[in-house]
């Protein structure tokens, strides 16, 4: 199969999320249910620099540890076996914080797929966020059940939410 990359857009139409905690803004290289790359600009006008920390601002670590969750979500819900269910975050393991991330840096989510349990609908990606320069910010294992109920429900005024049953 051929790589895929997708536009922001395209990113909403795969995920859930929506800002401030949608923190994909591109795939540069996508191979369902086996590889991805993702790019986060990390922009310094956000609202959790104000307070993390004041002065010194640093893109905060379980934010790091959401969008490598969330490459890993772009890479399984591509996949034709998981298209359609809600990825939930299950556990994340052996994840480490190895560099700051600043703002106005641009930061790669790099995941791919090391495990599949058919049987309890889990999948475990080793991730990692590295920054422009190539340099290993922070790897960690992310581990996704995949559920049925989560719909898009579409409410007047606002943007699309997704509903749990």
């Amino acid at each position: 199969m051929s790589e895929i990359a997708l536009d922001h857009q395209q990113v909403m139409e795969i995920l859930p999320h929506r800002d401030p905690m949608l923190l994909i803004d591109e795939v540069v290289s996508l191979e369902p249910m086996q590889r991805i790359e993702a790019k986060l600009h990390i922009r310094p006008e956000w609202d959790i620099f104000r307070g993390h920390f004041p002065g010194s601002p640093i893109f905060p670590g379980v934010l790091s540890v959401e969008c490598m969750a969330q490459a890993s979500d772009v890479l399984i819900m591509t996949g034709e076996k998981y298209a359609g269910l809600t990825p939930l975050f299950a556990s994340i393991n052996n994840a480490r914080f190895l560099r700051g991330i600043l703002p106005g840096d641009v930061v790669t989510a790099r995941a791919e797929v090391a495990e599949i349990n058919e049987a309890k609908a889990k999948v475990v990606c080793r991730t990692e966020l590295r920054k422009e320069n190539g340099a290993l910010a922070a790897p960690a294992e992310v581990n996704s059940a995949m559920r049925e109920g989560g719909k898009r429900e579409n409410i007047p005024g606002k943007d699309s939410t997704w509903i749990f049953l």
